[in-house]
């Protein structure tokens, strides 16, 4: 659902449109979107990148390994100065050929471009105009080269790019993608390179799938010119010319403004297809749009126009998912829009559509570290719907659950392994009469499974004891919007919760997981109750509940995740700690199997300290491409050593105000030619609000 707000504040962005210009401009070579936003094994076809400042760009990187970019050409606004320029010198031509030809009826209707810029405010005499022209282009001549100089002229004004309403993605680059057969399908992540400057990266897929791309609804000229439009204004809302695809298949497009893209696809009666739609997950934030992604709204309709199935999100996700039974034999059309008629050309989607398995739910959500999880599965046309999951050799975390046992691909779903004892919930525990005995340390696995219903625990404490309870649900794509409390034996509250704050959760914008510390008071038996706080419930609404005493830990990020740095010279990074459980220590930073020549000037993320800025020093030899860095965290904790990744991470902003840590798959580094004379590049992030 679209909340009034952003009706409101809709028109804030007509006001503000350059921020993402601007925020843009502070880190250079800017990438927006690419389109097609991913392609199919063994594929080979032509992708339009939309930026800024791509003068110079040159190559292009695909992380993964067995897909290879070329650019093919770039394609950059003309500044409005130099277009009045060219048309002048064309006026000028049109006039000289006119009196040379003694056509004085082509002159008499002839005004020239700079006469007309100021007609209006400086009326002139036609007449005298015409005499003038005749007087000075009297004894001129016209030749073949004239008559070339004035079509080309006419051609470049044609074929500009005039100054677009976004900035941010008014420069484009087209290039040439090859996929190699047998090119590991799933996320990658692609970047621009120049010999001085390294953009953003951008997810790209590569898909398993027959794709299907939407054909430009223009010319390339105009295509060139359409980057001018205004972003968000509502426009035409009829729908585009339709497109016929055959299932399975990957359906690529753009929502341009007020416009309704709709595919055709013929299906048989009992066919159970999956349509899912990815827009937020190739551009988690737009910085100048309210929501601050393209908000995708899907349907299927039949031959008659009916109505089959439609969605404006996947419980919490804003990425539509469709399951849907086809009812008889024939012709059926599924459609996208943007829920309120936005659109421009980073409004990118991939449509997914099939008799294809979706898993829409696990239990358990996780399970313990160098051991089995079995695992139910819940979902759509899944060819089983239970797994043995085997997590020895995983440290704490949050992984891809993977079914290694067949050759079955589905969506990504998230499985956390720990370290710590588990059990699994116990019915009925509704109320502190029937809660279940637990004790601490322990995660426990349960569910709340019908709407209105919560569950109690209960653990004997110790006076001065610290007790923290961590809910992982919402993270673990969990639709429970959990609450938590904790009372004692009288009933009365100790301390409760309703939303935590997880800044490593990068695209987050409801933290709907609950967290609570606190002191006991007295020895005795305390109770924790957990419930959904909108009152909902069912089999998807699992949880994973830790009881345990502090576990003092922390998450590191790095900020960019492009850098670009003259050979020999240093470039400054933003390092995030991102502290749990009270760990307020000092953390060590190092890289990890770095090439020769790699070093940090600043080694340490200091105690209490949330973040630092770090420089780091690159060798004297300019790369020919990317180099891909890793650095390492440690810390002594409890008179433990403690080492986590050190996860690169993209600084974005969401509709004008809130930042968001989004992790990326790779730092990547640009070494351009020495420069000893240049001083350290500075990439230092906004904090996250």
């Amino acid at each position: 659902m679209i909340p009034h707000r952003w009706y409101a504040a809709l028109a804030l962005s007509v006001c503000c449109a350059v921020v993402s210009s601007t925020h843009a401009q502070q880190r250079g070579l800017h990438i927006g979107y690419v389109y097609p936003a991913g392609g199919q094994q063994g594929a080979s076809f032509e992708a339009v990148i939309g930026g800024q400042f791509l003068t110079g760009v040159s190559l292009v990187d695909v992380s993964g390994g067995g897909v290879q970019a070329a650019i093919v050409e770039l394609i950059q606004p003309m500044p409005g100065k130099v277009l009045n320029e060219l048309r002048i010198q064309v006026d000028e031509l049109l006039a000289r050929r006119a009196v040379v030809r003694g056509d004085y009826r082509a002159l008499e209707a002839f005004r020239s471009f700079k006469t007309a810029k100021t007609a209006k405010t400086e009326p002139g005499d036609p007449d005298k105009e015409l005499g003038e022209l005749k007087k000075k282009y009297a004894g001129a001549t016209w030749t073949a080269a004239d008559e070339a100089k004035l079509v080309e002229l006419r051609k470049k004004i044609s074929g500009a790019v005039r100054r677009p309403a976004n900035p941010a993605i008014g420069e484009l680059a087209i290039v040439r993608v090859t996929v190699a057969a047998d090119a590991p399908p799933g996320q990658r992540e692609l970047r621009l390179a120049s010999p001085f400057a390294l953009s953003n990266p951008l997810v790209f897929h590569v898909g398993s799938h027959p794709e299907f791309s939407a054909k430009p609804s223009k010319s390339l000229t105009e295509q060139k010119s359409s980057v001018a439009k205004t972003a968000m204004a509502p426009k035409d809302r009829r729908p585009a010319p339709e497109m016929t695809v055959t299932l399975p298949a990957v359906i690529n497009g753009q929502i341009l403004p007020g416009k309704v893209d709709r595919y055709r696809f013929t299906a048989t009666r009992g066919q159970r297809l999956v349509a899912a739609a990815c827009a937020r997950e190739l551009i988690p934030y737009i910085a100048d749009a309210v929501p601050g992604w393209f908000q995708a709204v899907l349907a299927v309709y039949d031959a008659q126009g009916k109505e089959l199935a439609y969605d404006d999100d996947f419980r919490f996700h804003p990425d539509p998912v469709l399951h849907f039974q086809i009812p008889a034999d024939g012709q059926y059309v599924v459609e996208i829009k943007d829920a309120i008629y936005r659109g421009r050309e980073d409004f990118v989607y991939r449509i997914t559509i099939g008799e294809l398995p979706f898993v829409t739910g696990v239990f358990p959500l996780g399970g313990p570290a160098d051991g089995q999880t079995a695992v139910e599965l819940q979902g759509w046309n899944l060819p089983k719907t239970r797994l043995t999951l085997d997590n020895h050799g995983k440290t704490p975390g949050v992984y891809a659950l993977v079914d290694r046992s067949r050759d079955w691909i589905f969506n990504r779903v998230p499985f956390a392994v720990d370290t710590l004892p588990e059990c699994l919930e116990a019915e009925p525990d509704e109320r502190s009469s029937q809660a279940q005995q637990v004790a601490s340390p322990i995660i426990v696995n349960g569910r709340i499974g019908r709407p209105d219903d919560g569950d109690v625990f209960c653990f004997e404490g110790r006076a001065g004891e610290e007790i923290v309870a961590e809910v992982m649900a919402r993270r673990l794509n969990s639709p429970l919007d959990s609450i938590l409390k904790l009372t004692d034996a009288a009933g009365k509250q100790l301390a409760g919760n309703d939303d935590y704050e997880d800044k490593g959760s990068g695209l987050a914008t409801h933290h709907a997981d609950s967290w609570l510390r606190a002191a006991l008071p007295a020895d005795g038996r305390y109770y924790l109750h957990l419930a959904d706080m909108q009152h909902r419930g069912g089999s998807e609404y699992a949880y994973r509940l830790r009881i345990s005493p502090p576990r003092p830990d922390f998450e590191l990020r790095v900020v960019p995740s492009s850098v670009s740095v003259r050979a020999g010279n240093r470039v400054a990074l933003t390092v995030y700690a991102l502290r749990k459980d009270g760990f307020a220590g000092e953390i060590d930073l190092s890289l990890q199997d770095s090439p020769t020549g790699f070093s940090l000037d600043v080694h340490q993320v200091p105690a209490k300290q949330d973040e630092v800025q770090i420089m780091l020093r690159v060798p004297f030899t300019a790369s020919r491409q990317p180099v891909s860095l890793k650095l390492e965290g440690r810390a002594t904790i409890q008179g433990r050593d403690v080492a986590h990744p050190v996860v690169p991470a993209e600084d974005m902003m969401q509709a004008f105000a809130y930042r968001h840590l989004v992790p990326s798959q790779e730092l990547k580094v640009s070494i351009s030619g020495r420069d000893v004379n240049r001083r350290p590049t500075r990439n230092r992030a906004k904090k996250p609000t």
